[in-house]
């Protein structure tokens, strides 16, 4: 089953002219919008997942770009970003960069010249991420099937979208779907280490993935005591 979707796009800007009018040409442009007006905001949308991603205004309310960057690498280390800022200093470059930014533009800017670097990144991300998974991101799991790049979960005629962490989860274990996963390959990579709380984290986690796999009762998630889980399909 195909499921069309346009390109989601977090957009972080406190500017409301501005942000009005790239967010309209934006969508013109086959584009979906996540239009949020300050750092809080951006982090609490980019938890409900399905960003492709990220435009982020340096110098915004809450939270500053930068520090909105920091979170969401922290789960998404793929995600591309975009910082936005009237500032022209090197330093500011620097920190973007370091954070792992794909790119940097300087107010006032041509919505051509964001529009192109948004092109390019998406395209390039969906490359990498393609190849770090399977040729096309699209995981058979049983009756369901997994999109990567939607963060979607379809079974039949029903579709969920996912927040970040559960495609993540749901990921890494469909990549070794027969295979035992150890703990800290999933805690690492997703939560940033592997310590107690964010242990604890996980294992909420595989329970809301037992929950929302549940509709094939042909596939388990199982806890292989002192190493991880396996998710694999019965016969």
């Amino acid at each position: 089953m195909e499921i069309e979707s346009k390109p989601m796009i977090l957009y972080a800007e406190d500017d409301e002219n501005l942000a009005q009018v790239t967010k309209d040409h934006l969508e013109m442009n086959g584009y979906s919008v996540d239009l949020v007006a300050d750092g809080k905001a951006a982090v609490a949308s980019f938890g409900q997942g399905g960003h492709q991603l990220a435009v982020l205004d340096v110098m915004m309310p809450e939270l500053d770009g930068f520090e909105v960057a920091r979170q969401m690498k922290a789960v998404d280390d793929n995600l591309p970003i975009i910082f936005l800022t009237a500032k022209s200093l090197k330093e500011d470059k620097l920190t973007g960069l370091r954070l792992g930014a794909d790119d940097y533009i300087t107010k006032p800017y041509s919505i051509e010249e964001l529009l192109l670097k948004i092109k390019n990144l998406l395209k390039r991300s969906a490359g990498a991420r393609g190849q770090k998974a399977n040729d096309n991101g699209v995981y058979e799991i049983g009756h369901y099937t997994f999109y990567q790049m939607e963060h979607t979960l379809a079974i039949g005629d029903s579709k969920k979208v996912l927040t970040n962490k559960e495609a993540e989860v749901i990921k890494i274990l469909a990549r070794e779907i027969g295979q035992v996963v150890k703990r800290e390959d999933l805690l690492r990579p997703i939560w940033g280490n592997d310590d107690y709380f964010n242990g604890r984290s996980l294992d909420v986690f595989i329970s809301k993935v037992r929950k929302l796999l549940q509709a094939d009762d042909r596939i388990e998630v199982q806890n292989i005591h002192g190493i991880g889980y396996k998710l694999f399909v019965k016969e």
